[in-house]
């Protein structure tokens, strides 16, 4: 069976985890440690936010897609750092298909 693209990133992600971080950029994240990374998600996520703005005023979404990839994948970077995948939030996603968002928001607040 072929591979999705997000289990493709998790097997490298994984893999450059004790990389060297000289040669790249992700094992350079991990040897900066979550901090660095998660700073990293927080530009991303700002990024995006603009990048939505913008996209809604020039009714082009080519920059939304690219900051949302940015964001995916330094999302995806913290997940492997911190022992966690794709899968998982792929699961909760799940386990939250079919709730109404006032249920699960509600659900959540108990």
């Amino acid at each position: 069976m072929t591979q999705s693209i997000l289990e493709q990133l998790d097997t490298v992600l994984a893999s450059r985890k004790t990389g060297d971080p000289d040669s790249s950029y992700v094992a350079s994240l991990h040897h900066k440690g979550l901090n660095k990374i998660l700073e990293k998600v927080g530009e991303e996520a700002i990024e995006t936010v603009l990048a939505a703005k913008d996209a809604e005023r020039d009714q082009d979404n080519s920059k939304l897609i690219y900051e949302t990839a940015d964001l995916w994948f330094h999302s995806l970077v913290m997940l492997s750092h911190l022992g966690a995948g794709h899968e998982q939030v792929l699961d909760e996603l799940a386990r939250r298909f079919g709730l109404s968002g006032h249920d699960e928001k509600a659900a959540r607040d108990k």
